[in-house]
């Protein structure tokens, strides 16, 4: 009986640093720089100790670094590899790369794949247009779902439980301080669902109107999304033939 039981406290052990390592790489990704350890452990509300042997662990292993000059850590670049064989493996990543590509350079606009993560909207491949004033977001950034036309595609088909439940109430406060009530978007979610598409104009700034099309997994849910970045002044014709095009590489991808 000891034996078992020293094994599974053993076990027990194992999974709680699992959990703080999980804990802290999910932290550095949604701070977004670097932070010394001893905020990092007051940010997890984690023993100090643990977290600098943690810490220490993980940078030693190549997942993290430490800043020379201020003792920040940050992701290390073995991390960044791994990203890297995701978009180059996955299969709907991979052909999402192509895609983005293609679609930027025959439109001349930024193009994006996105996905959720974590409870966020996430960009997981972006190529920026050709306009003399970009329009561009960072590989990896995590938005508030209610802020993004993608969003509101991702969650088509689920409850309305489900949805409050995802959504923080913080996050229906977009940038500018304006709310989102929580019923219109609900009724926006019913809307892109129906339409098979979602446009959404001046929600994150005002110069800016995001074109999303949603990419189906083989179970029929809308697994990820394609989506276009422009400028507001676009004329319907224009528009329209935009969103021609995004659906069509949107029906690409949920097809192969």
């Amino acid at each position: 009986m000891t034996v078992i039981s020293d094994m599974r406290d053993t076990a027990s052990r194992r999974e709680r640093s699992v959990d703080r390592i999980i804990h802290i790489l999910e932290f550095l990704h949604g701070h977004g720089e670097g932070i010394r350890v001893g905020a990092l452990a007051k940010a997890l509300n984690a023993p100090r100790s643990s977290t600098y042997t943690l810490v220490n662990d993980l940078t030693q292993a190549g997942l993290l670094e430490i800043a020379s000059d201020d003792q920040r850590i940050f992701f290390g670049k073995r991390m960044y590899l791994y990203g890297l064989n995701y978009i180059r493996e996955n299969s709907l990543a991979k052909r999402a790369r192509l895609e983005v590509d293609r679609l930027a350079k025959e439109t001349g606009e930024t193009s994006e794949f996105c996905m959720l993560q974590s409870g966020r909207y996430t960009i997981m491949y972006m190529r920026p247009g050709n306009r003399p004033f970009r329009i561009s977001s960072a590989v990896g950034l995590q938005i508030p779902i209610p802020w993004t036309a993608s969003g509101r595609l991702l969650l088509a088909g689920k409850s309305r439980a489900e949805i409050e439940e995802l959504i923080a109430d913080e996050d229906l406060v977009l940038p500018d301080g304006r709310r989102i009530a929580i019923d219109d978007f609900i009724r926006a979610i019913a809307d892109a669902q129906r339409d098979g598409y979602c446009l959404t104009k001046g929600l994150v700034d005002a110069v800016t109107q995001c074109l999303a099309a949603p990419i189906y997994g083989a179970d029929g849910h809308v697994e990820a999304t394609i989506c276009l970045v422009l400028p507001v002044d676009l004329s319907e014709e224009q528009l329209g033939a935009l969103r021609d095009r995004l659906l069509q590489s949107s029906r690409m991808l949920s097809t192969q």
